[in-house]
Order: C-alpha cells, then structure tokens, then sequence
C-alpha cells in the first residue's frame, strides 16, 4: 500500500492547483518530493524484475516512451486551448487541473492492475512463514527491511559503478530542470517572437515530448537489433544535446533567463527565430530519452537481483542536480548554464562508457551482447 500512498501525494499536488494557496502548494511540494523518490525507486524495481537480460533495453525505452507521452498530450492541450490568449482565467486553470486530477486518480487505480512478482522462496524459508504472524511482527519485519535497504543504498552508493555513473546521473538532472523549466522560460520571454511567445512554450513541450517518445520508443523497439550495446546510443544523445546547446546559444538572449516579467528585446547572434527554438525543443528531449532509457537499462542489468537501492541512489543524485539547477537558473545568465551542462555532460559520457565497458564484458561471459 505504501506505494500506492505515495501515487496519492502525487493526485493531492495536483489537486492544489485547482484552487491554490501559498501554504498548500509549499506542504503539497514536499509531499511530491516525497512520493516521487518512493514511485521512481518501485517503477525501477518493477521493470527490473519483469524483465531479464535480454529484455531490459527493450522495457526501459517502452517504459519512457510511455512516461513522456504526457508531455505531447498535455502540451498539446494547452496550444490549442489557450492559443492566443494573453491573460489565463481562473475558468481556464480550473478545467485544466481538474481534467489533471481525474487522469491521476484513473492512474492510480490501474496502479493496483500491475502484475506482482512470483515469490521464488522454498516453502519453509524464513520471509515466508512470517507473512503470517500478526500484525505487529509484520509491521517490525517492514520497517527492518527498510533499515536493511537504506543501508545497502549507502553501500552501494560507494561503489565505483555507482559513482561514476553518478556523474551520467547528475547531468540527467541539470538537463531536466534546463528542458522542463528554464528553456519555456527563456522562449517566453523573448518579445521579438511576437504575440506568439507565450503559446511557443506550449508547442515547445510538444515537441520535447515528440522528442523523448521518438526515442524510447526507436531505443527500446530496435534494442534487440542493437550490437554495440548502450555507448552509441549515449553518444548519439550527448552529440543531439551539444548541437541543441549550441543552436540555443546562438538563438536566444544570454538574458533570457533571468529576464523582468516584461520580457527582453535582446537579441544573441542572430535575430531570435522560432523555427529554431522549436527544433531545439526536439533535440533536447531526443537526447534526454537517449541517456535515460540507457541510464535505466544498465541499472537494471548491473543490479537486477537487488535494484531498489540502485534506483534509490539514480533518483537521489538526479533530483539534488535538479534543485541546485533550479537554484542557479535565477542567477546565472544563459552561456553559463549551457556551459554547466556542456562539462558535465562530457565527463558524464564517458563514465558512462567505462560502465558500459564493464557491464559488456560481464554479458559477454554469459550470453549475447546484442541483446541487451
């Protein structure tokens, strides 16, 4: 149930857009905090034990091609229904959040619909006669499994996979909080778009969505046919996202981000075009799906008997690369945090690749490489 509970905070963070105040979106921002560090660690546990070696790859891009529908569907929404509309009326929000909410609730019933994992124990092994005992030794038996957890994940997180691909992780979170915040904000407050700016953000999701199903959907379909592992497809998504970086620089104000509720008429080194902001949007969740289906993947295949806590460590080490994003996004002027990125993107790739390298000569002792 406790996940289950947790999908619940998400509906109630929801829920407080539909009439909001300062107190319930501070409480209902720590609540999602909360939920979504449980919801990412089961999703993770959950696709690694329905899946094996030779299915990981594939289940993590299906997985992600799914995750980031929302974002062309909701995206989509939202162009057309608020295209051409300067002001947003509390009618507007309303329809939108409570259409949210309902979607949410619908979710978590079908949450209830996922398949559990068959129990592999011997009928007289320790874990499964205490299933039996009342309610108190059950309740003693969770909560010491998750001290066990806890401490495996700090373990764990000492480990030299673990830490270099924390590297590949952080980078995954300085880019999301880049795509899901402060690119929008930048598209927005260029006045040289035009009336058009504010609904550019809408049709920017779009395409970052179009972007992120595109590739988990190719990644994870064509992983059967993959011979050369993860690497390429991680190097395809640092090169998308070098030539987005440099796209953006060349096309956005370096004030952009930082930019008064009026907007800027700055322009960078070519007068401001929405064709290419719009491309880059694509790019950015083209290559955002190229290092988190494969991030997915290789955590699956490294720590499937125990993937929780490698989970755990991915969404831990992502989320504080997001925050401290956030966090400099209100300071730092648009080459610099584009230039964040480009460092950390490019030792993330190769520790990655020397992951990558172990994890192929592992595979390559026991089956097929090119089915991973």
């Amino acid at each position: 149930m406790g996940k289950v509970d947790d999908v619940g905070e998400a509906n109630l963070y929801i829920a407080v857009f539909i009439q909001p105040s300062t107190w319930s979106f501070y409480t209902a921002s720590v609540f999602i905090g909360i939920a979504a560090a449980v919801l990412w660690t089961a999703q993770g546990n959950c696709l690694t034990v329905n899946s094996d070696e030779n299915t990981i790859g594939r289940n993590s891009g299906v997985f992600w091609a799914l995750l980031q529908s929302s974002l062309f569907f909701g995206n989509l929404y939202i162009y057309f229904a608020w295209q051409g509309k300067t002001y947003i009326s509390e009618s507007d929000r309303r329809t939108v959040f409570i259409a949210l909410t309902v979607i949410s609730l619908v979710g978590t019933v079908l949450f209830f619909l996922i398949r559990k994992q068959e129990d592999t124990k011997a009928p007289g092994e320790e874990d499964s006669a205490n299933e039996i005992h009342g309610g108190s030794s059950s309740a003693r038996n969770k909560l010491m499994r998750a001290v066990d957890a806890f401490k495996r994940s700090i373990k764990l997180s000492f480990t030299k996979e673990i830490l270099l691909l924390s590297v590949t992780t952080a980078y995954t979170g300085l880019e999301l909080t880049f795509f899901s915040g402060v690119y929008g904000t930048c598209i927005g407050a260029v006045n040289r778009f035009g009336r058009e700016e504010k609904s550019l953000i809408g049709l920017s999701g779009i395409f970052i969505g179009v972007g992120e199903i595109l590739g988990g959907g190719i990644f994870g379909l064509l992983s059967k046919k993959n011979r050369f592992g993860r690497n390429p497809i991680v190097m395809l998504g640092i090169i998308v996202h070098f030539i987005a970086f440099y796209l953006i620089f060349v096309n956005m104000p370096s004030n952009a981000p930082v930019a008064p509720m009026e907007g800027t008429d700055d322009i960078a080194y070519m007068i401001p075009s929405k064709e290419v902001a719009i491309f880059c949007s694509f790019l950015l969740g083209l290559g955002d799906s190229c290092f988190n289906t494969q991030l997915l993947s290789i955590l699956g295949f490294l720590y499937s008997e125990d993937s929780a806590p490698a989970f755990a460590i991915f969404k831990f080490v992502q989320s504080i690369c997001a925050a401290v994003a956030f966090f400099y996004s209100n300071y730092f002027l648009l080459q610099w945090q584009l230039l964040i990125m480009v460092v950390v993107g490019f030792f993330g790739t190769i520790t990655f690749f020397a992951v990558e390298w172990k994890a192929a000569a592992l595979l390559a002792r026991g089956s097929d490489y090119s089915s991973i």
